[in-house]
C-alpha cells in the first residue's frame, strides 16, 4: 500500500481560453505533467485530479472548459472533484480521502504555480502532510503587479519555489519525487 498521493490541480482547458495562456511554455509543462502522472501510476500512488469551478465564465461547468487538458492522459484517478476555492482542501472530499487511504505524503502539480498549487501546498503542510512541490510539473502565466512590473512565468515559479522550500514543502524535480519510496521506509532507514 502506498502512502503517497499525486495531486493534479486545475490542469484544465479553462486556462487555454485566457489570452495569457502561453503556448510557448505549455508543451514543456504538459510533457512534465504527463511524466509525473505516468511515474505515479507505475509507483502505485493514489492520484487525485482536481478541477477549479466558478459560477460564471470559462471556469463555469456550463462553459464546457472544466475538463482535462486534451494532451494529458489519466484514465482513472482515484479521486476527482471540483473545487470552488484556491485550496483543494476547502469544501472538498480531499482530506477525508487522504486519511481513509493512509496518505502521509502529497506530491503537488498542476496550474497555477503561485495560486492553487501554492495554496494547496501550504494548506496541506499546515494540516500535517509531508508535501513535495514539483515546480517543473506546474504551470503559470505572466502577471503584472500594482506597480506595473510584469513578472515572467519563470520568475513567478522561482519565487513560489523559494517561499515554499523548507517551510511548507520539499521543492523537488520529477525524478526526485519519483525516487522516494515511503515514509515508513525512511523511518526504518533512519533507525538502522
Amino acid at each position: 500500500m502506498t502512502d503517497t498521493a499525486l495531486l493534479v490541480i486545475d490542469a484544465q482547458e479553462s486556462f487555454r481560453q485566457r489570452a495569457s495562456w502561453h503556448e510557448v511554455d505549455s508543451p514543456t509543462y504538459l510533457r512534465n505533467q504527463q511524466a509525473l502522472i505516468d511515474g505515479a501510476v507505475k509507483k502505485g500512488w493514489k492520484i487525485v485530479r482536481v478541477f477549479h469551478a466558478e459560477p460564471e465564465g470559462i471556469f463555469s461547468l456550463a462553459s464546457g472548459f472544466v475538463r482535462p487538458l486534451a494532451e494529458l492522459r489519466l484514465d482513472r484517478p482515484d479521486l476527482e472533484f471540483h473545487k470552488f476555492r484556491h485550496s483543494a482542501f476547502v469544501g472538498s472530499p480531499l482530506e477525508v480521502f487522504l486519511i481513509e487511504n493512509g496518505i502521509r505524503r502529497l506530491v503537488i502539480s498542476g496550474i497555477r504555480s503561485e495560486q492553487c498549487c501554492e495554496t494547496t501546498t501550504r494548506h496541506g503542510s499546515d494540516l500535517g502532510w509531508q508535501v513535495d512541490y514539483v515546480t517543473e510539473a506546474t504551470h503559470t502565466m505572466p502577471l503584472t503587479d500594482a506597480s506595473g512590473k510584469t513578472w515572467t512565468a519563470q520568475e513567478i515559479k522561482a519565487r513560489t519555489a523559494a517561499v515554499l522550500d523548507g517551510r511548507f514543502a520539499r521543492v523537488c524535480t520529477i525524478s526526485e519525487a519519483l525516487a522516494y519510496e515511503s515514509l515508513a521506509d525512511e523511518g526504518t532507514a533512519a533507525a538502522a
